[in-house]
């Protein structure tokens, strides 16, 4: 099997993911999963599409990772391990994981702060007199 390549995105966080057959080791940006990850439930979130295809083991998944927080970077490579699986065999793993929502990418973003007031839709505290 040659290498597959997807890109996930969530929020500023962009994961560009590389998926190849092998014993099952997540890298990303030369550190193991454990280690970019200290907290479980990010590591629970990466791992998503993985246990729900049950191919845990199956591919050595290398991720470069850019921008973003950590919860950001989490579901960005979620998205990008589920395009991933789905062009190894579309067949067997879409529906799985389009029935669990893993192959729409989240269009939430920050929304721009306005001129003239302190956030995105605060405004300055208004004083009739």
């Amino acid at each position: 099997m040659e290498q597959i390549h997807a890109l996930g995105r969530r929020k500023a966080a962009v994961a560009r993911v590389y998926l190849v057959a092998g014993s099952g080791n997540i890298v990303i940006n030369d550190r193991p999963l454990e280690d970019y990850f200290k907290e479980d439930g990010l590591r629970y979130i990466v791992n998503q599409p993985l246990v729900l295809t049950q191919t845990e083991g199956q591919f050595d998944i290398k991720v470069t990772m850019v921008g973003g927080g950590i919860k950001g970077q989490a579901e960005a490579i979620r998205l990008g391990i589920a395009r991933a699986l789905c062009e190894v065999d579309k067949e067997a793993y879409r529906p799985a994981l389009k029935a669990a929502g893993f192959l729409t990418r989240d269009p939430r973003e920050v929304e721009r702060k306005k001129p003239g007031q302190p956030g995105a839709r605060r405004r300055f505290q208004f004083s009739k007199r």
